[in-house]
């Protein structure tokens, strides 16, 4: 008899691709899944332990799924967790760190860590065995990496896929805890992501997003010096790069887009910026988290960028990538964030106008150097800084949706009535919303005849 298997897939793209490979593995040994975990044989939790709300969602799921808590649950069904809380609370669990303390996890019968993916199918089988210790599955380090011809089985709509080019992380930021959970920075060849994206376009993927930790590392870990010149005219001359990367996406024949998403600032080149505005394929928008803009903080949050950097390579991608979409990411209520601080962070957004913002609250992950810091700020100076920006992006965001009025716009039709620009990402942006009759999985022409606060709506 097949076994059954249920997963919850919890975190961002890179999580959920760990997801799709575990799910392309059991469906290669014949395992059947379901999406009623109450009949399942095995349910895993792919968690995410990025900051601590991404610690309670995990910690909900996994109480859910768990024998001591739902009812009308399969007799004997077993329970892994996978994914970043694993990795990250090893030689602890099941006991992990919360928001209130320290809690104990339910009954689970295995954790399996990072590298662990490919070999989801024996850890099942010792599971239901009755032969696996709770974690005998988990390593201390990290190395895995995804190749072209890995089994995997995607969880995104036909026409969209994600593409892993690298994994792991070498920068130091002290509020992030992701170098230790996913290793140092490794990067697979321009060769093996060609090969996948041509995989996908043949089989009718229109938007392929190239996602990693930092995309822009790509390839320069594997440089001697993996230290370049940001202005440097030609980054790839000492060996692959994302901009080598995506001029070989470049010659892919079909109609799709590239989208590049998670790119650190300070690996941005010349090269890169002409290479995007040169593309027939990569689309103009880029997802590039900031963080801050003082001085002050980003010195404080190792950022390896500073305030005049950081305006400077705005100027230089807005003029070198012609009508460029710029999504981005800040955090409010970092330790010793002053008042002044956070004027700075406003007055530069009033003057920007990013296309696309996110405003975190800062999280003290244990673990990290910023827990450690001195000045941390109160819960209400959090709270009340990121409703001040979120006020100020709002207002921003409805002016933006306004001035396209009138404007064409390419999209792709994400479902009935609900479509994307090249200004939205998947699940990460807003929409446009389009007449139902525009074919699903397809691109279109539209005009837009009015916006709301985060979309659009079109003819």
């Amino acid at each position: 008899m097949s076994v059954k298997v249920g997963l919850v897939s919890l975190g961002c793209a890179k999580n959920l691709i760990d997801s799709e490979i575990m799910i392309g593995h059991l469906a290669k040994a014949g395992m059947a899944m379901t999406p009623d975990a109450a009949e399942a044989d095995v349910v895993i939790v792919n968690t995410c332990s990025f900051i601590d709300a991404s610690k309670h969602e995990a910690l909900e799921a996994i109480y859910e799924m768990s024998d001591g808590k739902a009812t009308a649950r399969k007799k004997g069904q077993k329970l892994i967790v996978a994914g970043c809380m694993s990795q990250r609370y090893q030689g602890a669990l099941p006991v992990v760190e919360g928001a209130k303390g320290r809690v104990e996890l339910p009954k689970v019968d295995a954790f399996i860590g990072l590298d662990q993916v490919t070999n989801i199918v024996p850890v099942i089988h010792k599971v239901m065995g009755g032969e696996a210790g709770m974690t005998e599955f988990l390593a201390k380090t990290t190395t895995y990496i995804p190749d072209f011809d890995t089994p995997r089985f995607r969880l995104t709509p036909r026409h969209s896929a994600y593409i892993k080019i690298a994994e792991g992380c070498n920068h130091p930021c002290t509020f992030c805890i992701i170098p230790r959970i996913r290793g140092r920075h490794r990067s697979r060849t321009v060769e093996s992501v060609v090969k996948e994206a041509r995989q996908l376009v043949a089989e009718g993927v229109k938007e392929i997003n190239l996602i990693s930790q930092d995309t822009t590392y790509f390839g320069m870990d594997r440089w001697t010096d993996a230290r370049p010149n940001p202005r440097s005219k030609v980054d790839s001359s000492k060996g692959e790069s994302l901009a080598s990367l995506l001029r070989e996406l470049d010659q892919i024949e079909g109609e799709f887009w590239v989208r590049l998403l998670y790119t650190h600032p300070a690996h941005w080149s010349d090269e890169l910026i002409e290479t995007i505005g040169r593309s027939k394929h990569v689309v103009r928008y880029v997802d590039i988290p900031l963080q801050h803009v003082s001085d002050k903080m980003l010195g404080a949050m190792q950022r390896e960028t500073d305030g005049a950097y950081i305006r400077d390579l705005i100027r230089r991608m807005r003029a070198g990538i012609p009508d460029l979409v710029i999504r981005t990411t800040f955090i409010v209520g970092f330790p010793g964030e002053t008042e002044d601080d956070f004027a700075e962070l406003l007055a530069f957004l009033e003057e920007t106008k990013f296309d696309r913002v996110g405003v975190f609250k800062y999280s003290k992950e244990e673990g990290t150097k910023g827990a450690k810091m001195e000045g941390h700020l109160s819960d209400e100076v959090k709270a009340d800084r990121h409703a001040r920006a979120m006020l100020l992006l709002q207002r921003l965001s409805k002016q933006r949706g306004e001035a396209l009025v009138g404007r064409k716009l390419r999209v792709l039709v994400e479902s009935p009535g609900v479509a994307r620009s090249t200004g939205d990402a998947m699940e990460i942006d807003g929409v446009v919303k389009v007449p139902k009759k525009l074919p699903v999985g397809q691109f279109a022409e539209v005009t837009v005849t009015g916006a709301e606060e985060y979309d659009l709506i079109a003819k």
